[in-house]
């Protein structure tokens, strides 16, 4: 990739390595040097490129609320359509339709283009085949408890934490009958019971 062209990074892998950067907590001055560019451009680039933008503000915060979100999901249990799909040719009258009708829109947005590209074009703007979901079925996620621990014992640590601690006062009331005796008189009434 060559570094410092914005163009280079608004494809799909500049923008990751972007956001990746970003997750791992560097900041825009460390990041602009990643990307082999003076901080001042980064920032000019990132009022001029949404997609640059949005790269780092996702790396930033919105992974971590992501996660919290998957985490609380997880703990309380979710519902979901499953949908099972195929993928099947379209008609291919109406295929040729689309195109057409692209190549007309294509030629008057860019009369400057050949006969070839303007048919690219199309080709690559009207699928010849679609997705159809022919199921779709409701589900449901129970509740994970190691999640919802997790998230109580991190939230709530007072309350929910593994190690409880208590404090004892008072007297045990533990009687030592041999607690005033002298070594001496420790030593002969050791040695008369023995």
């Amino acid at each position: 990739m060559a570094r410092g062209k914005y163009q280079e990074w608004l494809t799909d892998e500049g923008l990751i390595k972007i956001e990746g950067w970003a997750r791992d907590g560097l900041t825009d001055e460390q990041i602009s040097e990643n990307m082999g560019i003076a901080p001042k451009t980064l920032y000019r680039w990132k009022d001029n490129y949404s997609q640059i933008c949005q790269a780092l503000k996702k790396g930033k915060e919105v992974v971590d609320r992501q996660v919290e979100n998957a985490l609380f999901k997880r703990a309380i249990g979710y519902e979901y359509t499953e949908r099972t799909a195929k993928v099947v040719d379209r008609d291919r009258d109406v295929v040729e339709s689309e195109r057409r009708e692209f190549e007309n829109r294509y030629k008057l947005d860019h009369p400057e283009a050949d006969l070839q590209e303007v048919k690219d074009a199309a080709i690559k703007a009207v699928p010849t085949r679609e997705r159809i979901v022919f199921l779709e079925v409701d589900k449901q996620v129970a509740p994970d408890t190691g999640a919802a621990a997790f998230w109580l014992k991190n939230r709530k640590p007072d309350v929910w934490r593994d190690k409880k601690e208590t404090e004892l006062s008072g007297n045990l009331g533990i009687s030592n009958p041999y607690a005033g005796l002298t070594e001496d008189e420790l030593r002969k009434l050791a040695s008369r019971d023995g």
